[in-house]
């Protein structure tokens, strides 16, 4: 079976695809490279689509997808989905959680009209934990009807980052389908839970290090101090565990913020993009182009590419697995050579 092909629907700037692919390092550990080719990419965040092209050699559909043709988009094997979250997000409360009923909530319907066009193998969606109660509990049974009448075997997942290598508490809901004509085992790829959570003293830098813009101003220390002595919105970070999750809200965090801050002795400062980055568990090797303010929003909203790589590698292997089944199958009702003797 040759490379598994890939279509990256709210691909962001590319944690999904990095993760799909494999083949990085991240804090010492190999991830091995999967037999992935990502064949589309499409977002029409323009700015992320500018990182993702200085990391993969794939021109990025910068169009709205519900602009796009199903004849547009090429023949894949699996989809990937990680589709906006906004709108389920329990952060998300103004305005209120819409879930399904927003226009950002109703672009999960374009990954369905994906998939009943172009049926491919299987499909990995992912989506924040607020999907669980988004709608008081309806939005997710109507995404996994939805995904079910699309022809697919269907299951998800609630999944935390921080257990599968990543310095980062960052709980998100996996979804995956297997189309339905396809033999394999649907029970959620089991993965192994690694012992040892990464603290975020791993990933951050020396205050020397740290260019003083990324500083709070004393002003707006003092001003915390005053107002509440304990710090109980803006979050610092213990960094002896995992860092709280981080999301795009950093491009504009403040210390009266619920997004995590260092404290550095009396000082308090917010991370620089590249430890966001680290913190998502992208390799050094991912390029960050463009201003700070588009960085930390494309690496909030990316999908951490270690706890992809192994969602993705699960499910190569089932389809690898089916078609080896299928191959297997095939080749025992193959005809049988008939010998013809030299008369």
């Amino acid at each position: 079976m040759g490379k598994i092909k890939v279509a990256s629907i709210f691909c962001g700037i590319g944690g999904t695809d990095v993760g799909m692919t494999g083949g990085f390092h991240f804090l010492g550990k190999f991830y091995p490279k999967l037999p992935v080719e990502i064949v589309y990419a499409n977002d029409n965040y323009v700015e992320a689509c500018n990182i993702f092209e200085s990391n993969f050699k794939l021109d990025c559909d910068r169009r709205d997808i519900r602009g796009v043709l199903p004849d547009e988009i090429p023949d894949h094997d699996v989809l990937t989905a990680g589709f906006p979250c906004q709108s389920f997000s329990i952060v998300a409360q103004n305005p209120p959680r819409l879930g399904y009923t927003s226009v950002e909530g109703k672009l999960f319907f374009e990954i369905v009209r994906i998939l009943k066009d172009k049926q491919p193998k299987a499909f990995i969606a992912e989506n924040v934990k607020g999907i669980l109660s988004a709608n008081k509990g309806q939005a997710l049974p109507l995404i996994l009807q939805e995904l079910t009448d699309a022809g697919y075997n269907v299951t998800y997942r609630l999944l935390n980052a921080a257990e599968w290598g990543v310095p980062q508490k960052r709980e998100r809901v996996f979804i995956i389908g297997i189309r339905k004509d396809i033999k394999a085992e649907l029970n959620f790829p089991v993965l192994k839970k690694i012992k040892k959570v990464i603290p975020l003293k791993k990933v951050i830098l020396k205050s020397s290090e740290v260019e003083s813009r990324y500083f709070f101003s004393k002003r707006a220390v003092d001003g915390l101090i005053k107002s509440s002595p304990i710090m109980n919105k803006g979050r610092a970070q213990n960094i002896n565990g995992p860092c709280s999750t981080v999301t795009s809200h950093l491009s504009k965090v403040s210390l009266n913020s619920v997004d995590p801050v260092l404290k550095v002795g009396k000082r308090y400062r917010r991370f620089t993009p590249r430890e966001v980055a680290r913190i998502q568990s992208f390799p050094e090797s991912f390029k960050l182009v463009g201003s700070d303010f588009h960085q930390y929003k494309g690496i909030g909203n990316a999908i951490p590419p270690v706890l992809m790589w192994y969602v993705g590698k699960e499910v190569i292997e089932v389809i690898k697995e089916a078609g080896r089944a299928k191959a297997k199958a095939d080749s025992r009702y193959a005809p049988i050579p008939v010998l013809l003797s030299n008369q």
